[in-house]
């Protein structure tokens, strides 16, 4: 048996090829759906092992980024992402699919309540930023989808509401509970502001976990670098780099699911 992953889209998804990819070279048959499909019921979530929800402007962004696709996930596929939720099967939520990850309630769900606790909001500047920035891996060994990653990574950024913004006591809970997996840093690994911290994010929060570590939502695009010639200065990298940049987070999904599910 192979682990099977869904690529969910929407109306105004547009990173969703680039994000199959990187589950096939990761190992996993990789099947692009859209959401009518599960919704009218001619696939079901239940023939996957790992749910991916790619970056885009789902619905063309109306009322705010990711609302309305966190409602279909929310009220409409609430009892099927719930029960793969509960079957401790690896969701992934990039940019869009992050923000409809916390609008929906899915993340960061602390105390399991699965309810929004946090936003991601316009961009301090209030522009759409399209940049490569650096982020400092945090997590501890919760996240499933962080093993024998570097501890900090390069990786572009392509949103205009990307500030995440959450009270701070439930900061200091996320810190505790290990559910802080990426933040910005400047080029050194440390905290900074902007243009290392390019939307404002509170704590520099560039990616969460929930408690269980098998839903990870990060606003920049690890899709988009999985081989040496992505990187922006890829010619200074040596012939026989091995540099293969965030293919081992999609690795690391796909080998938990595989030990786990087959």
């Amino acid at each position: 048996m192979t682990v099977k992953t869904i690529v969910l889209r929407v109306d105004g998804t547009n990173c969703d090829v680039e994000l199959v990819e990187a589950f096939r070279r990761a190992g996993a048959q990789t099947e692009r759906i859209h959401i009518n499909e599960l919704i009218r019921g001619k696939h079901s979530l239940e023939e996957y092992h790992i749910l991916a929800i790619p970056g885009g402007f789902s619905y063309g962004d109306d009322v705010a980024a990711g609302k309305l696709l966190a409602n279909d996930l929310k009220y409409r596929l609430h009892k099927d992402v719930e029960k793969f939720i509960d079957q401790s099967k690896p969701i992934l939520g990039i940019c869009n699919g992050f923000q409809a990850l916390v609008k929906a309630g899915f993340l960061p769900a602390l105390d399991s309540r699965r309810e929004q606790q946090a936003t991601l909001a316009t961009n301090d500047r209030a522009l759409f930023i399209d940049r490569w920035v650096h982020l400092r891996q945090e997590n501890r060994g919760t996240c499933v989808f962080t093993k024998s990653l570097a501890s900090q990574l390069y990786v572009p950024v392509n949103h205009g509401e990307g500030k995440f913004v959450m009270e701070e006591s439930n900061i200091h809970r996320l810190e505790e509970n290990d559910q802080i997996v990426f933040r910005y840093v400047n080029p050194e690994g440390e905290l900074a502001g902007y243009p290392w911290n390019p939307n404002g994010s509170v704590s520099n929060i560039a990616g969460i976990c929930d408690e269980h570590g098998t839903i990870l939502g990060l606003m920049p695009h690890p899709e988009k670098f999985i081989h040496r010639y992505q990187h922006p200065f890829w010619t200074r990298l040596s012939a026989s780099s091995e540099f293969i940049g965030w293919l081992p987070l999609f690795r690391n999904a796909v080998d938990f699911a595989r030990r786990r599910f087959l």
